[in-house]
């Protein structure tokens, strides 16, 4: 490195006593990245496989059949637990009855431990 100058090294006295503290060496200390907590807050909210509500959603006509999509939604994917929503309860009772045909289906299709349960909410 070169040496400072003589006005270098003035307007480094003037700006200290100005300021009432040394030039910080290092502008990016204390500085954290958001790398770092992304993977713990996506395990937190459950999406720490990727697992996306979306994907789910454009592919359940595909799972689920006609019949059954038009009268489901997906809601969410959290902690390996999908929601869908079923418009009426003798439906409910129907798909609780093919649950374990239609983890098996989404499984195929999204891979193995990616869901592991559904529940149904009335809506």
């Amino acid at each position: 490195m070169s040496k400072p100058s003589h006005a270098s090294k003035i307007r480094e006295e003037i700006l200290r006593e100005w300021r009432g503290i040394d030039e910080p060496t290092d502008l990016n200390a204390g500085i954290h990245l958001a790398e770092k907590f992304v993977g713990s807050i996506l395990r937190a909210a459950g999406a720490e496989d990727g697992l996306q509500e979306d994907q789910v959603r454009a592919i359940w006509k595909e799972l689920a059949g006609d019949f059954i999509a038009r009268h489901t939604e997906p809601v969410s994917v959290k902690s390996g637990i999908l929601v869908l929503r079923v418009t009426q309860p003798a439906l409910r009772f129907q798909l609780e009855q093919m649950k374990p045909m239609l983890l098996g289906r989404i499984r195929d299709q999204l891979g193995e431990g990616r869901v592991q349960s559904i529940k149904f909410a009335l809506g």
